[in-house]
C-alpha cells in the first residue's frame, strides 16, 4: 500500500472516530473542506506542514496519520 492511500486511510479513520465531519476538521485545521476530502480521497499528497496541522487538530502525533495499518488487518483502499 502506497504512503498516499495510508494516510488517507488513517485520516479518515482518526477523523470519524473523533466524531468529526470533513467540514469541523478543515475548520480546526485551518485547511479547506475540499482538500480534506481529496487526502482521504488519495487525490492530493499532503505536505509535512499540513500533516503537523491535521494531526494537532485531532490530537494525535503527526507519525499516527503515517502508520501502515496492522499486519493481516483489512483495509478498505481509498482510491476509487
Amino acid at each position: 500500500m502506497e504512503i498516499r492511500e495510508v494516510f488517507a486511510l488513517n485520516l479518515k479513520a482518526l477523523r470519524q472516530a473523533k466524531g468529526m465531519s470533513q467540514e469541523e476538521l478543515a475548520h480546526l485545521a485551518d485547511i479547506d473542506r475540499t482538500y480534506i476530502s481529496s487526502l482521504e480521497r488519495s487525490v492530493y499528497n499532503a505536505s509535512i506542514d499540513v500533516v503537523d496541522r491535521l494531526a494537532n487538530a485531532l490530537e494525535v502525533e503527526p507519525a499516527d496519520l503515517l502508520k501502515s495499518p496492522a499486519a493481516g488487518r483489512k483495509v478498505r483502499s481509498a482510491k476509487k
